[in-house]
């Protein structure tokens, strides 16, 4: 009833034009559709979510690799250091947006006091199209790198030490262990991480909201920004439904590939 009920309520009212429900709808059929197609909004709203999803999924995965093999040893106070680098994950979201919003704030924000502190100028890194959205990804990396090191740290640590040892006695370094041990046998965690990453930024509305609202312009207005727009804010909510609907098939279609990839690599 949690799922299904609202799914098939989505998927009946992208087929009307109402601004309500039921009520006052009138059947259009892919009006709705059409009109999403050829409206610059959606297809900016699209190329953003992409373009922020790859920018994050490929940063968190990459830096949870590098931190999970750096902490894949022994030495002292590696508790504690796993402890701070799990910090920013237990932040709710608008307490990091908030927390970046005042860092990148151009007069008193932290990243433009110390570029000033070098002699460099400051950035307007929220109020410059081509900036904001690569800045909500650097806020993104910051606080879900840990989730994808937690992920890749547990899948380092399933892996038997006797074959390292018995790469070492074949004469292989540290390299090729890596290249013929590691990854082979982390792939399956690469994937999972890189799935749910993917999935969770596909769906980014929260740190957009707290930090640029979707601004400036459109330049950070993702596809659940433009759901919640034409839902709440224009009230047209057979729009809003065809939207949440290709959304809604555009993740389980990147879900279903992931999956399939993981069985083949378990395989």
């Amino acid at each position: 009833m949690l799922t299904l009920y609202p799914l098939a309520r989505v998927l009946l009212l992208s087929f009307t034009a109402t601004d309500h429900g039921f009520a006052d709808a009138r059947f259009v059929g892919m009006d709705n559709f059409v009109e999403l197609w050829e409206g610059r909004g959606f297809r900016r709203a699209a190329w953003n979510t992409i373009v922020f999803a790859l920018m994050a999924t490929i940063a968190e995965v990459l830096l949870g690799l590098g931190l999970a093999l750096l902490l894949d040893r022994a030495f002292r106070g590696r508790r504690l250091v796993t402890l701070v680098l799990l910090a920013p994950y237990v932040l709710s979201t608008i307490v990091v947006g908030a927390i970046w919003r005042a860092w990148f704030h151009y007069d008193l924000g932290f990243l433009n006091a110390t570029l000033r502190s070098v002699g460099l100028p400051g950035v307007a890194w929220l109020f410059d199209p081509t900036l904001a959205l690569p800045a909500i990804a650097l806020a993104d990396i910051w606080q879900a790198t840990p989730f994808c090191f937690l992920i890749l740290y547990a899948g380092l640590r399933s892996i038997p030490p006797e074959l390292y040892e018995a790469a070492r006695v074949d004469g292989a370094g540290a390299w090729r262990r890596f290249r013929d041990v590691t990854l082979p046998l982390l792939a399956p965690y690469l994937l999972v991480a890189a799935l749910m990453r993917t999935l969770d930024s596909f769906k980014l509305f929260d740190k957009v909201y707290a930090m640029t609202g979707g601004g400036p312009g459109n330049a950070t207005e993702t596809l659940s920004m433009h759901v919640h727009r034409l839902a709440f804010r224009f009230f047209d909510i057979g729009m809003a439904s065809a939207a949440a609907l290709v959304m809604v098939i555009c993740a389980g279609l990147l879900a279903a590939l992931q999956v399939r990839r993981m069985m083949r690599a378990q395989a």
